[in-house]
């Protein structure tokens, strides 16, 4: 399914929607190019689970963590960007982190993809000419609950 993002403000209700399903477990995979606004609607998901302060970027970092409390739930957010292969997802202890968390993941294809999971909320970033679309695909833990139907 497309939906419009036209604006800053509509991109913070699609977060706002996604982090109040949001589960621990869940992966919120988010492609597109550079400058999609792939981490601008992770800041939108993470302050809408109530993180109050800024929301860095984990381009260098790569992942980055949050507790609950503050957050609703425990979240991992990844930017994989700068990964060469997909098998360096290992040596990174992804899947520590992701213990009872859910998981923002900039550029996943670069880890090798969660598409595949079934708690995986993929959705695809694209510039147009009223702003932005967002193509989302939901995997079968989504079902029901995916917030743009």
């Amino acid at each position: 399914m497309k939906l419009a993002l036209p604006d800053l403000g509509a991109t913070a209700r699609f977060g706002a929607a996604i982090a109040a399903e949001l589960r621990p477990g869940d992966v919120v995979a988010l492609s597109g190019g550079l400058g999609a606004g792939k981490t601008t609607l992770a800041r939108a998901i993470i302050a809408a689970l109530g993180h109050g302060g800024e929301v860095l970027s984990p381009s260098f970092a790569i992942i980055e963590t949050y507790d609950s409390p503050p957050l609703r739930l425990p979240l991992v957010h990844a930017d994989f960007y700068r990964l060469n292969r997909p098998d360096e997802v290992e040596e990174l202890g992804l899947d520590d982190y992701r213990s009872d968390a859910a998981l923002l993941a900039e550029w996943p294809e670069n880890a090798g993809g969660f598409a595949h999971e079934p708690g995986c909320l993929a959705i695809t970033l694209e510039s147009s000419e009223s702003g932005r679309i967002a193509i989302v695909k939901a995997g079968q833990d989504w079902l029901g609950r995916v917030p743009c139907q």
